[in-house]
């Protein structure tokens, strides 16, 4: 009798080991399931990204080529209108054979008008298209704008309304520059702080000190302050514009006045972030250029 007990006790005990063996292993079927669910996941959303990327790239290609088209285009006519204008009409011989001195001497400007006009048809073409259209309508491209770190603040020696600063641009020397911000922010708060700079641009001497590079503030009626780059942005890093992938230049021309024909399109939006023409200033892969406290406000 006992041992039936003990039969029994033992197939009871091999039944719960069998249920048990068959939970775990459901157990490890739903976490492989789960975990092959999570891969496939993240596999579907870089495959995403990657498609979203060949999208942005076909489009920024298009566009390109949209764009030198329409810049042939606009050479080409260009090209034209001045070989109209320069070219003139071979003179019609009188009748009668005979010129004056006069005529004679017309006749003779015209034809060293022509072979100029041809001089300088010939040189046309040899010019480059880009920098052609880019003398003629500048954009936001040209300006070199970089990310720069103020490592030291101090009054201006002969000013008392600017600063002297010396800022990190990830270069093998800091450089120095001054800027108009007594008035409306204390110097601890600019020490360390991350700017906007506009590096391509001639060193101007301020006050009798040499500044070497220009440091862009929102401004509106009442205040004036540094626009912030975004927070893991490092010196050196490069500011650019969706829409306007030109190279900047290595030096702004003063005669061409670039900065200051740009200057009435830089603004900053409804939600502080800077803009040229509704592109904004952008930190590649790391964000956008606010200033903090200045919506609708102009940059200066």
């Amino acid at each position: 009798m006992s041992d039936k007990r003990a039969d029994l006790q033992d197939g009871h005990q091999l039944e719960l080991f069998t249920q048990q063996l068959l939970l775990l292993q459901e157990k490890a079927m739903l976490q492989a399931s789960v975990r092959e669910e999570k891969k496939l996941l993240v596999e579907h959303a870089k495959l995403k990204k990657d498609i979203d990327d060949l999208k942005k790239n076909l489009q920024e290609t298009q566009r390109r080529k949209a764009v030198k088209l329409h810049q042939e285009r606009v050479l080409t006519a260009s090209i034209a209108s001045k070989s109209a204008l320069l070219g003139e009409a071979a003179p019609s011989p009188h009748h009668s054979g005979v010129r004056s001195d006069s005529s004679s001497s017309r006749h003779e400007g015209r034809r060293r008008r022509e072979r100029r006009g041809a001089g300088v048809n010939a040189a046309l073409p040899k010019t480059s298209e880009s920098a052609l259209l880019r003398e003629q309508k500048p954009d936001v491209s040209r300006l070199d704008l970089r990310v720069a770190r103020i490592l030291d603040v101090r009054k201006h020696p002969d000013s008392a309304s600017l600063y002297v600063q010396e800022v990190e641009l990830g270069e093998p020397a800091p450089r120095t520059v001054v800027s108009g911000l007594t008035n409306h922010v204390p110097p601890e708060q600019l020490v360390g702080c991350l700017v906007v700079l506009l590096c391509n641009g001639r060193p101007v001497k301020v006050r009798g000190v040499q500044s070497q590079a220009r440091l862009l503030c929102a401004v509106n009626q009442e205040s004036m302050e540094p626009l912030t780059p975004p927070t893991s942005a490092q010196p050196g890093d490069r500011i650019t514009f969706q829409n306007y992938p030109g190279e900047p230049e290595k030096e702004l021309n003063p005669k061409q006045r670039i900065w200051e024909r740009l200057l009435p399109d830089l603004c900053t939006d409804a939600k502080g972030v800077a803009t040229y023409k509704g592109a904004a200033f952008e930190v590649r892969g790391k964000g956008l250029c606010r200033a903090p406290n200045i919506s609708n406000g102009g940059i200066k």
